[in-house]
């Protein structure tokens, strides 16, 4: 396995990526080391919307506007040489918007008064002279990543509104970092075994964590991929949600995983047919595992895949798979039987799936979900901060 080495990128072209995935870019970024590239996860916020709105169409998605005003500023700032410097932008090649980030990135960075190559990280074949080319050590420190990352959020969100001391919770996760940083750069404790053997330790750790009792009300977080987890996106919905008192869920990236293999390629030819089955087997398997570390630990997490989507068989239509799809409304099922009753649908204004998949679906989930307060929330440039806040805490005020 590729051993990578932070500290040597002298003659590699730096790769920089636009955050998305705040719980899981600490680890994923080691995914994309090659002996050609050096990726950055951009953390540059200052002045983002702005940037990008004079080089994005207004009427294109927020999360666009974000990633292109994220790139042409870290690519303003001066910080990397441009003549070795080259952009990634991931793709879920679906028939929305979503599809057009890579050609209205190129297009921002043009008319900003850059010239750099720019490359397309998707599953689906598209932009192939221009795709980032994956080595299987490269998806597999990806799977890690997600497992590691998904493992981490969800012991963190539930531990963190009752910590006895504050910012326990927050050193364990430096700790645990740092620890699977260095084996996914190493390429260390990379086989199942040590996999679901990490995963125990990991959780065992975070129980030891000192715990208060507090009456905090349970929100379920749903909605599109890059605003329920990326605190730009969302505004900073999290840290707002701990001051009033909340505890939140926000479900894991391998349920996503599951659903877009599951989605996405029963048109495939029958040899890549098998290959994904292999490859869907592998994930749920290992999903299975993280769930039962963590419900015998006394942690909630949402149930294995093929049992969360036949849960959501009576209040969803699986026909609908485009963007985020039928995930939406199934995720407000489980997080409605989990107990989590007050539940923000959180998506860019106008964005196509989630009209349909979201708020199509809210109020006749709304009727059948007894006891559940379900509320769309949209975030744009143009959105109001106070209004967004004055909507979430009507869901949040009002009982159930």
């Amino acid at each position: 396995m590729y051993q990578i080495d932070e500290t040597n990128f002298s003659e590699k072209y730096i790769l920089l990526i636009p955050s998305m995935l705040d719980a899981h870019f600490p680890l994923l970024k080691y995914a994309f080391y090659s002996k050609d590239y050096h990726p950055v996860i951009l953390d540059n916020e200052d002045n983002i919307q702005n940037i990008g709105l004079k080089y994005v169409n207004h009427d294109m998605c927020y999360p666009a506007i974000l990633n292109v005003g994220q790139i042409v500023g870290a690519l303003q700032s001066g910080k990397y040489d441009l003549t070795r410097t080259a952009l990634l932008m991931p793709q879920a090649g679906d028939a929305c918007r979503g599809s057009n980030y890579i050609s209205v990135l190129r297009r921002g960075v043009k008319n900003a008064g850059f010239h750099v190559p720019t490359l397309s990280l998707n599953a689906l074949g598209l932009e192939k002279e221009s795709q980032l080319k994956l080595r299987p050590d490269m998806v597999w420190r990806a799977f890690i990543s997600v497992v590691y990352g998904d493992l981490l959020m969800i012991l963190k969100n539930q531990i963190k509104p009752y910590e006895k001391k504050p910012g326990t919770v927050q050193k364990m996760e430096k700790r645990w970092l740092r620890i699977l940083s260095n084996e996914l750069k190493s390429g260390k404790n990379m086989g199942l075994l040590s996999l679901k053997r990490r995963m125990k330790q990991i959780v065992h750790e975070y129980r030891q964590i000192p715990k208060q009792k507090r009456n905090c009300k349970k929100v379920g977080i749903v909605g599109e991929l890059y605003v329920k987890y990326c605190h730009l996106g969302n505004r900073n919905l999290l840290p707002f949600l701990e001051e009033e008192g909340c505890e939140y869920y926000v479900n894991g990236l391998l349920w996503y995983v599951l659903y877009y293999i599951d989605t996405h390629f029963e048109k495939e030819n029958f040899f890549m047919q098998k290959a994904y089955k292999t490859g869907f087997r592998l994930i749920a398997n290992i999903q299975k595992s993280m769930i039962t570390i963590l419900r015998e630990n006394g942690f909630y997490v949402m149930d294995e895949f093929l049992k969360f989507k036949k849960q959501a068989s009576d209040y969803v239509n699986f026909n609908c798979s485009v963007g985020d799809g039928w995930l939406i409304g199934a995720e407000v099922v489980a997080h409605t039987k989990g107990g989590y009753n007050r539940i923000l649908g959180v998506q860019p204004f106008g964005c196509m799936p989630n009209q349909i998949s979201g708020r199509g679906l809210y109020p006749t989930l709304n009727r059948k979900l007894l006891h559940t307060r379900l509320s769309s929330i949209d975030f744009d440039p143009g959105a109001s901060e106070l209004n967004i806040k004055n909507r979430i805490k009507m869901v949040l005020d009002i009982p159930l």
